[in-house]
Formats: structure tokens, C-alpha cells, sequence
């Protein structure tokens, strides 16, 4: 998985900004074809500590929205556990990624 938003970062300016309450995060979408419904992670995003989430957040909520709904059982399913996610900022994966840089 990609990481957004740590291209130019060192290792040692990524645990500092963790420290200063950065956080790494995966948004979720999810896209249905009549029979078919599938629920996908996002990149992982860097947010900086005192940044909004919103703009990064936006594109997936409306994505799930609009192309989310119309798999037959699971397409509301999916969809609505995804805004969930997404609009409570997302899964918190900053410990996974710092165990993995290590």
C-alpha cells in the first residue's frame, strides 16, 4: 500500500510528527455492479496533527454514495459500514505503519 503525504518526510521528521499527534489513516469506499459488491481500502494517508481529514475524506464518501448502494444484499451493507468509517475520520493505522518502518 501507498503512503500519501510522507514523500519528502524522514523517518525521524514522520516520529516527531506522530508525536505531535500525526496520525496514519485508511479510508474505505465502496463500488457495486448489480451482483457484485466491493468494499476497498484507500491508500494510507499521513495526516498531520491539527489538519483536516475532510478534504482527503470527501472523494470516498462520495464515491460509496453514488456507486455504492445498487449490489443486491450487500451493496447498503457495505455502504453504509464504509460512511461509517469514514465519517468517524477513518481507521487509525498509525501503529501498524511505525511497527513496519522499524
Amino acid at each position: 500500500m501507498k503512503i500519501v503525504g510522507t514523500e519528502i518526510m524522514s523517518h525521524a521528521q514522520i516520529a516527531e510528527a506522530v508525536e505531535q499527534g500525526g496520525k496514519f489513516v485508511i479510508y474505505e469506499y465502496c463500488l457495486s455492479v448489480l451482483v457484485m459488491t466491493f468494499k476497498r481500502p484507500s491508500d494510507i494517508y499521513f495526516v498531520p496533527a491539527g489538519s483536516s481529514r475532510v478534504g482527503k475524506v470527501a472523494g470516498y464518501i462520495v464515491l460509496s454514495l453514488l456507486g455504492g448502494w445498487w449490489g443486491i444484499t450487500w451493496g447498503p451493507i457495505y455502504t453504509i459500514g464504509s460512511l461509517f468509517t469514514n465519517l468517524r475520520g477513518g481507521r487509525d493505522v498509525t501503529n501498524e505503519v511505525l511497527l513496519s518502518m522499524s
